[in-house]
């Protein structure tokens, strides 16, 4: 019940900010109200190319953390068993968790065009996170457990199975939390960049140079609904997994 007054608090808040703000720069064009906003997300879902734009964006989002999963997972698991190969990753990782994502944008945009730059850049900033979460759940291995299993059975499928994948799934999960977060992030900057034809980026593209600020926001405002929705899934998962 106090998380639950809390939060409605929090939102409440944040509506009384808006509005002070709004009074404040008295410029209904640059700053909407929340009505004009909520009008314009009931526009937006009832139009049929929004719907369209929402769906591929998603659909991008899903696609990149897919693939960045896989790999991530399979060269977590390869640099958790052999040392070598971390160090070897690890200059690679760390260029790409540092460099700025518009450099990186940048780059692909001219390398590789328009077409597949968002697919690129989300798989790129992805990817260290899930691979860096894996490596972390192998770092965190109970050793002594380990070497009792090792001392009593000698499937490594039986050892991956009950040993390994057990201990280091939460680190995924979490690293999958953190992901999807920042992927729809980078995705919808590399679309706005891109102008990615029926996407949420060229969305918000369209509605600023068109000076509907009000459909900025409110994209905004379903970008953060669909990564919460995203996330909120993910955390119901991660519960029920701890429960069994």
């Amino acid at each position: 019940m106090k998380k639950a007054i809390w939060m409605t608090s929090s939102i409440f808040t944040l509506f009384l900010i808006w509005v002070i703000a709004y009074v404040a720069i008295d410029h209904p064009i640059i700053l909407p109200l929340p009505n004009q906003v909520f009008s314009a997300i009931f526009s937006i879902f009832t139009n049929k190319i929004s719907l369209i734009a929402i769906s591929l964006t998603v659909f991008r989002l899903l696609i990149s953390i897919v693939l960045s999963a896989f790999i991530g997972i399979v060269f977590g698991v390869l640099a958790g068993f052999k040392n070598n190969i971390s160090l070897f990753l690890k200059p690679y990782v760390t260029i790409l968790r540092t460099i700025p994502v518009i450099s990186i944008v940048v780059i692909l945009l001219i390398l590789f065009g328009l077409k597949y730059t968002p697919y690129l850049i989300t798989f790129l900033m992805v990817f260290p996170i899930i691979y860096t979460g894996v490596l972390e759940g192998f770092h965190q291995l109970d050793k002594e457990l380990i070497d009792v299993y090792r001392l009593e059975q000698h499937d490594w499928k039986l050892a991956l199975k009950y040993i390994y994948f057990p201990m280091v799934r939460k680190y995924v999960l979490l690293s999958f939390l953190q992901s999807f977060g920042l992927g729809i992030k980078v995705l919808v900057m590399a679309e706005y960049l891109a102008q990615s034809r029926n996407s949420i980026g060229n969305a918000i593209y369209l509605a600023k140079i068109n000076i509907q600020y009000d459909f900025v926001f409110a994209w905004t405002i379903i970008l953060i609904i669909i990564s919460f929705i995203i996330e909120f899934g993910i955390h119901k998962y991660q519960l029920k997994v701890n429960l069994d």
